[in-house]
């Protein structure tokens, strides 16, 4: 049996080479809990890597101080040094940790489905072809998460075990792995998505512990159809293959309604809530509130669209304290001076907006324990089909009222929204489809990077000119150095986490000098 306790160790510290890793046998045999099974059934290794997942990456540390305030959803009125892109290193290490941690969970599910004896007892929770697909499809989200935030990463893959250049979560063969070039790992990406797919059966997956799909292999195979096609349309333009991944993942089938969304359901209590009601509500931090600049789109004020009733989906009035917000709950206002938003990029804390009854929490719906988290959704597709369809303008509305209807506005004001939309166009399809990844920030930054959209007629940029709402005073946006250099635009990454430079370090090397330098400037593969 394989030293768990190794690969985990590993797993916390980066996969790196330390003394401590090599356990011996009797060390392995002394940390043995003879309370705790061995083998940990493969559907309660599923769920737990899912909660995992998102806890530590739609919390108030992963995305709630990077690509949300970044991509202008939030804006924070104590640490304003991280919206100006001066992050916390942490924030990255444990980032970094945590989804290779994630990804050995996935991978530790194929393991004991591919074991003869233990497939004989892991059959008891689901289908093993379609277990092993489904964690084949976890992992390229993982990595996919990985290598948009850093570029080139230690990286594995189910069908290239033996590529020399996929070393990681393999701790015994590779303590300090390699990283991967981008182009392979995208390449692989796309690869393991069409194979999983092509795997699943029409057998059920997990029994139980799928808090996705539950168990349904049908709508696993649209997904990752849906994601084959996000990830190709990414890479279109540096990648020649992309254009017949793109039409493949089409015809294979992908997303045509919000019945087909991946959304992670979160529970009822304190452990299995949705991770940023747990940051207001369990952790009590209220630093984080919906930023002015993607206010005054939904109230028209900027963009194309006129009035969106979406506000009220996405924003509180202002006059809340916390405990009004949370024991008595508020009504939406049509006086639009309610909705003034936090200002963006402030040159410092500024006691006016640390008063709570200033600014705008999120709405009820946002911060809602049961709030499902959302891998994709139909809207995006719709969105990325209009795209590839020279700017569709049937894609382009089925993407709009699939995110209206998915977020209950009624239907009326949908119909009165849709009849107002100008048409389809490149501004105007990637504005809508940044107002539908507000639920999904990390690929709004993603998309940031490959398109330059929402542009500055949304966005509050470097060196622009911003607003109080207060008293109509001004000031420039101005990012803070971070790393060795200040950003003239929205990073284009985040540095590796400073444990590699010891811990992995000729690989480290080797893999900033291939990207030329750990700075947040440097662009990534994708967006050059």
């Amino acid at each position: 049996m394989k030293n768990i306790k190794s690969i985990v160790i590993a797993s916390v510290l980066g996969f790196s080479c330390i003394s401590m890793v090599s356990c011996t046998k009797d060390l392995a045999e002394i940390n043995k809990n003879p309370n705790s099974p061995e083998i940990v059934p493969t559907n309660l290794v599923f769920n737990g890597a899912n909660r995992l997942l998102f806890d530590n990456t739609r919390d108030g540390w992963w995305m709630a101080r990077m690509s949300m305030p970044w991509m202008q959803y939030s804006a924070q009125n104590n640490y304003v040094e991280e919206d100006k892109y001066q992050y916390r290193d942490v924030q990255t290490n444990n980032g970094w940790t945590f989804l290779y941690r994630i990804a050995n969970n996935y991978k530790d599910i194929i393991e004991k489905c591919e074991d003869p004896e233990l497939a004989k007892q892991m059959v008891n929770y689901g289908d093993i072809d379609n277990q092993i697909a489904i964690s084949r499809i976890m992992l390229v989200y993982v990595f996919d998460n990985l290598v948009t935030h850093f570029g080139d990463i230690p990286y594995w893959s189910y069908g290239q075990r033996d590529n020399p250049n996929f070393q990681a979560l393999n701790v015994e063969e590779h303590l300090a792995p390699v990283y991967a070039s981008q182009e392979e790992i995208y390449a692989d990406m796309l690869k393991e998505l069409k194979e999983a797919a092509a795997q699943l059966n029409g057998n059920s997956g997990f029994v139980a512990g799928d808090n996705i799909y539950d168990g349904a292999t049908a709508s696993w195979k649209k997904f990752a159809n849906s994601m084959r096609l996000r990830i190709a349309n990414r890479i279109k333009k540096v990648y020649p293959a992309a254009a017949a991944e793109i039409q493949s993942a089409i015809a294979a089938g992908v997303f045509t309604s919000n019945a087909d969304n991946a959304i992670h359901a979160s529970g009822t209590t304190s452990v299995e809530g949705n991770p940023l009601w747990k940051t207001y509500f369990v952790g009590r931090r209220s630093d984080f509130w919906v930023n002015k600049s993607f206010m005054q789109l939904l109230k028209g004020e900027t963009g194309n669209f006129g009035f969106d009733h979406r506000l009220y989906k996405i924003a509180a009035p202002k006059g809340l304290t916390f405990k009004q917000y949370d024991e008595v709950g508020y009504t939406d206002k049509t006086d639009m001076s309610q909705y003034p938003g936090m200002p963006y990029g402030l040159p410092t804390v500024e006691d006016y907006y640390t008063q709570e009854s200033n600014v705008n929490y999120f709405s009820k719906d946002i911060l809602n324990i049961k709030r499902g988290e959302v891998l994709m959704e139909y809207s995006e597709v719709a969105f990325i089909l209009s795209e590839v369809n020279n700017w569709s303008q049937s894609e382009y509305i089925k993407g709009v009222r699939a995110n209206l209807e998915r977020l209950n506005v009624d239907p009326a004001n949908i119909a009165t929204y849709i009849s107002k939309l100008p048409a389809a166009n490149e501004r105007n399809v990637l504005t809508q489809k940044y107002i539908t990844l507000f639920f999904n920030p990390d690929e709004a930054w993603n998309e940031y990077r490959r398109t330059g959209y929402p542009d500055t007629q949304i966005l509050l940029l470097p060196g622009e000119t911003g607003t109080r709402p207060q008293n109509g005073s001004t000031y420039v946006f101005t990012p803070l150095q971070s790393g060795n250099v200040i950003a003239k635009d929205l990073p284009a990454r985040v540095r590796y986490p400073v444990t590699q430079q010891t811990l992995n370090v000729d690989n480290w090397k080797k893999a900033t000098a291939d990207m030329g330098g750990d700075e947040i400037d440097k662009k990534l593969w994708f967006a050059k």
